[in-house]
């Protein structure tokens, strides 16, 4: 699946909103995409480090209108939790010396909140 097939919209709420100071930002995703397919459209998209991803199934509301009665769809969401504080990531190689990995990473999700 492609990034932009996988991450639908952004879920705001006030619940959501808190939780953007934890670095958690919800969105909903495709019914079929697992979590590590969240898990790269989310650092893919937006060029930020994904610690954890929590997926819920979200079941539609019956809604009626006069005699009636129908449901809304079913969808997913998914709480994404982010490194807030990326640091540079440095290893050893065969000789013994120590080089940096040289992918930058965000520590925020700017466009989440229409910003």
């Amino acid at each position: 699946m492609l990034p932009e097939e996988v991450i639908i919209k952004p879920v705001v709420t006030e619940k959501s909103n808190d939780a953007m100071q934890l670095s958690k930002y919800t969105f909903r995703v495709n019914k079929k995409a697992t979590k590590v397919d969240i898990k790269r459209a989310v650092e893919k998209l937006f060029e930020v480090k994904v610690l954890k991803v929590n997926t819920i199934n979200v079941d539609g509301k019956k809604k009626r209108v006069g005699r009636n009665v129908g449901k809304t769809s079913d969808w997913k969401k998914a709480v994404v939790t982010i490194d807030s504080n990326p640091s540079e990531k440095s290893y050893l190689d065969k000789n013994g010396k120590a080089k940096k990995l040289g992918k930058k990473y965000k520590d925020s999700i700017d466009e989440f909140a229409g910003a």
